[in-house]
């Protein structure tokens, strides 16, 4: 066989050969080899589907991101309507609590204007129960010590003070009715305030005087020898 024929024989099986290259070079190292035996090698499909995979696997990523943060932000959401609620039935709660002491706080203070005015009513019986003994007793004196041609037209009556308006025959009987109010045990001395005369020597004299009433102990002290 001359040596064309053998280079003509071998020639197909380097086709084969470097058609059976090509379709397994799927790694660079492989690419490597065959660029060194001088066999060309298109790369594109290749970077292509690795392209197009690392492209699926980001979206993959993202859509997972995205999945795993809405489902993040729905229990965050969730969580916090959670406290909402829960913050809401505490404010009910003390808003309930805060009425039911509103009631029972006014309820108290009726209770106390109730027993301040109890108390006053119970005070001022207990004022007229001890002084009723000493108003009979200033009635009786004040009969007892009218002198004959006096007589009163008004009695007013503030605190231990009698203030008297009266009507005389004379001013010696204004004088007498002084006197006679000075010696009883029940009064202190009067003070005249006014006497008016009317028209004519004859006509009767009006008076005013006030007087004090000594204490019961005082009187009793003094009428005991």
């Amino acid at each position: 066989m001359t040596p064309a024929e053998s280079r003509a024989f071998r020639k197909p099986a380097d086709a084969r050969g470097s058609a059976g290259v090509l379709p397994g070079a799927s790694t660079l190292a492989d690419a490597t080899q065959a660029r060194k035996a001088g066999i060309t090698i298109n790369l594109l499909p290749w970077r292509e589907r690795r392209r197009e995979q690392r492209t699926r696997r980001f979206k993959q990523a993202m859509l997972l991101t995205l999945l795993l943060g809405l489902l993040l932000g729905w229990g965050v959401a969730q969580h916090e309507k959670a406290l909402l609620r829960a913050q809401q039935a505490r404010m009910a709660m003390i808003e309930r609590h805060t009425a039911v002491l509103s009631r029972d706080i006014e309820a108290v203070r009726d209770f106390r204007r109730l027993r301040e005015r109890m108390l006053a009513q119970i005070e001022l019986i207990t004022q007229l129960q001890a002084s009723r003994p000493l108003t009979v007793r200033v009635v009786d004196q004040l009969a007892a010590t009218l002198v004959d041609g006096v007589v009163y037209t008004a009695l007013e009556r503030r605190g231990a003070r009698l203030e008297i308006s009266g009507v005389a025959s004379a001013n010696r009987q204004v004088s007498s009715q002084m006197r006679a109010l000075a010696q009883s045990p029940v009064f202190s001395t009067p003070l005249l305030a006014n006497v008016k005369s009317g028209d004519g020597p004859n006509a009767p004299k009006q008076f005013h005087m006030s007087v004090d009433e000594r204490a019961l102990g005082a009187t009793t002290l003094e009428a005991t020898p």
